[in-house]
């Protein structure tokens, strides 16, 4: 499952362990139309003929004025099931939070994350014609039952999802909120310890919001997980990459910050997909190169 592409950003850290050589492919916020929903197919195909380790949707698998149905779930499974490579779904607000609103049918937010959990998260594998082992923080102890957080490891990188939905990270119900940003707080805590205990080289986040506005700054609801991430990957020898959706827009920068100085973090990088009405994925190659492990962000063909 080895891909040698090259790519237009990149983001090393001197580390010293075995080389790693492999790409997966990214996609999010989409498809939203009818022409989207019948080429969406077609994309999943043309990744499928692409030497990928896997692919991860980062959220929203239909548009926000799009019923919350039973239905559409089933059949956005039968799509990513379709998936030449494994296939990670991540949760985004278009099939949860936004479900309260009238165009949604005013379905109950809570109740259609169940349903997602039910449909997409019930197994300890991927989505895809070839399944990926994963672990998920509803099968391990801590007292969490959110099956939507997976975690994995490939060639010494250690890959985790987190249920962060944009825009704001917040469905109007506080209780729910409180506790899932607890159990996400305790996700990325957890893997950072895992990956220094395994002597990891790299760890990759995947998640649907977008934390940060057009300034820079950190969204409302972010606060929590972005402090977490900063400071494990301020304590973290090796690369740590963010995956994110939800702004539609392709964009590869470095915004989150030092705790302690206010500086971007230099072994920190963050990659935005592409997003509807762009029907386009993002590759990540993982290598190393003379010590240096990197990742290398480009759009796919």
């Amino acid at each position: 499952m080895l891909l040698r592409l090259v790519g237009s950003a990149a983001l090393c850290v001197a580390l010293s362990a075995s080389a790693a050589d492999f790409s997966f492919g990214a996609l999010g916020d989409m498809p939203y139309s009818a022409d989207e929903e019948a080429r969406f197919p077609a994309l999943i195909a043309e990744m499928g003929r692409e030497d990928l380790a896997f692919v991860v949707h980062v959220g929203d698998f239909k548009r926000a004025t799009e019923t919350c149905s039973d239905e559409i779930f089933l059949q956005r499974r039968e799509w990513f099931d379709q998936s030449p490579h494994p296939f990670i779904f991540v949760p985004g607000d278009n099939e949860w939070t936004d479900c309260r609103r009238p165009f949604g049918a005013a379905r109950d937010p809570l109740e259609r994350m169940e349903k997602l959990r039910e449909l997409l998260f019930s197994r300890d594998a991927s989505l895809g014609q070839r399944r990926l082992s994963l672990a998920r923080q509803a099968s391990l102890t801590g007292g969490y039952r959110y099956p939507e957080h997976a975690r994995w490891e490939h060639e010494g990188i250690l890959f985790l999802t987190l249920n962060v939905p944009g825009p704001d990270n917040f469905p109007h119900v506080a209780t729910e909120f409180a506790a899932r940003d607890r159990a996400v707080r305790q996700w990325l805590t957890e893997s950072f310890a895992m990956a220094r205990a395994r002597k990891l080289r790299g760890l990759v986040v995947f998640m649907h919001g977008d934390p940060w506005n057009p300034l820079g700054q950190t969204r409302k609801g972010f606060a929590g997980p972005m402090e977490t991430l900063a400071a494990e990957t301020r304590a973290f020898d090796g690369a740590v990459l963010l995956v994110n959706g939800d702004s539609h827009r392709y964009r590869v920068d470095r915004l989150l910050r030092d705790p302690a100085t206010g500086a971007p973090l230099g072994n920190f990088l963050r990659v935005m997909v592409f997003g509807s009405p762009s029907m386009r994925w993002v590759r990540v190659r993982v290598s190393e190169d003379a010590g240096r492990v990197k990742f290398e962000v480009s759009p796919g063909d």
